[in-house]
């Protein structure tokens, strides 16, 4: 069951990666925001930084590699891939020792419930994302918006 928890993890991560590289490498893109909160690029960096959050509490040794993305950071779709790289691994590490250990540090009720937290939150996020698209005028195309849900293939 571990191994395919650690999985379905890393195919998650794929999936926020896949959507970023989608938007374009036009960099205005990221600036766009449906509502008066976060940008593309914020809510990205925000998925990030909530990571760092759960490492710092959790497990902050598997914080050496990944840096917090500050409000005053220039954002670009390379530098939200590398973070989300980065930060997606050092989670699969808590998530793997926190499966091992049945607990992960700071959270109730057990792992796997962290795992749903996780999962829950950042698709949230990946949905403002698409919404801010959308109605600012430049939806994510439908191979993008089919390819979201095909877990089997990412």
């Amino acid at each position: 069951m571990k191994k395919q928890l650690i999985e379905t993890w890393q195919i998650h991560n794929r999936i926020n990666i896949y959507l970023l590289e989608a938007i374009n490498d036009e960099g205005y893109l990221l600036d766009i925001s449906a509502s008066k909160g976060r940008n593309v690029g914020a809510q990205f960096a925000h998925i990030h930084n909530v990571r760092l959050m759960w490492l710092k509490a959790a497990a902050p040794e598997l914080m050496e590699d990944v840096i917090k993305i500050e409000k005053d950071n220039v954002l670009t779709i390379s530098s939200l891939r590398h973070s989300l790289i980065s930060s997606g691994s050092a989670i699969e590490q808590l998530l793997t020792k926190g499966i091992d250990e049945e607990r992960i540090k700071g959270f109730k009720p057990h792992p796997t419930a962290f795992y749903g937290y996780l999962i829950s939150h950042e698709s949230h996020h990946r949905g403002q994302i698409v919404l801010s698209l959308k109605q600012s005028g430049h939806p994510i195309d439908k191979k993008t918006a089919f390819g979201l849900w095909e877990w089997g293939a990412r």
